[in-house]
């Protein structure tokens, strides 16, 4: 019988603990590590419509990339937005775990398949792996592994304006947020999932022409107009939710190599948040 703890032992293979920000809360959410587990379902958010969703699939675990607790909880209120998911997944045995940063740091994890996706060669780190965790995370950053963010190039240069447009059609998107002139040209571009705006200043020490990424800000597009770069912001949603195939499709392969009686679906419930009009 396959339990929760074998799950998260697989999910080592994938984006190992040790490589997720000091500020994070990847792991086991909710739930017991000793429940069987027999059908897993993969979403972007632990969201109470998801874990209702998955409830009704009769799902053992609910595998999210954002965690459903960030910070210490004083309480534990039933009919709290928490409180509610906490008490549906308790009382259906549905257990809840996340892969947050230490899926986007790994190697071959969200931010390598975000730049396959736009195309993207000679990758390196925007932010490599350092010493903020433990020995097992030194261990990564000493062997060069992983990092936060990618800086590629593409095939052949490309326009800031064609760029946008290749990466609209990629993603299905019907707008960007963009900062730069759509005439400038464009070779290696620097890639975050998520909210890159922490890594504006790391994008600025490399040679990239152009910074892809989620949740830009004003002052991000000022600084790049005095650097003469580009920025162009895909939204938080759209560069994130690639995590699902990508993790359904790793545990699967996982379990037909291991000969697992486990199935996993990808769960497609979740949309933009935000409405562009």
């Amino acid at each position: 019988m396959t339990i929760v703890n074998d799950i998260i032992a697989l999910m080592e293979s994938v984006a190992p603990q040790s490589l997720a920000e000091s500020w994070d809360n990847s792991g086991l959410q909710c739930g017991s590590r000793t429940w069987p587990v027999k059908h897993i379902v993969v979403a972007l958010d632990p969201s109470l419509s998801v874990v209702k969703t998955a409830c009704e699939k009769k799902a053992d675990l609910l595998i999210t990339h954002h965690p459903l607790i960030f910070q210490a909880i004083k309480n534990i209120i039933l009919d709290s937005p928490v409180g509610e998911i906490i008490d549906l997944s308790i009382r259906n045995r549905l257990a809840i775990f996340s892969a947050h940063t230490n899926l986007d740091s790994v190697k071959g994890g969200l931010n390598d398949l975000f730049a396959e996706k736009l195309g993207l060669r000679n990758l390196n780190f925007l932010e490599p792996a350092t010493e903020i965790a433990d020995g097992a995370h030194l261990l990564h950053a000493i062997e060069g592994q992983h990092g936060l963010g990618r800086v590629g190039e593409l095939a052949s240069p490309s326009s800031l304006g064609a760029l946008a447009e290749t990466i609209k059609k990629t993603f299905g998107l019907a707008t960007l947020k963009i900062s730069g002139s759509l005439n400038m040209p464009v070779k290696k571009i620097a890639v975050c999932t998520g909210s890159g705006s922490g890594l504006m200043k790391q994008f600025l020490s490399t040679d990239a022409d152009v910074y892809v990424s989620g949740d830009l800000k004003f002052h991000d597009a000022k600084d790049v107009e005095t650097h003469h770069r580009a920025l162009i912001d895909v939204g938080h949603f759209a560069s994130e939710q690639l995590m699902i195939d990508l993790i359904a499709g790793r545990l699967a392969t996982r379990f037909k190599e291991k000969d697992l009686d486990v199935t996993v679906e990808a769960l497609r419930v979740e949309s933009d948040p935000f409405q562009y009009i």
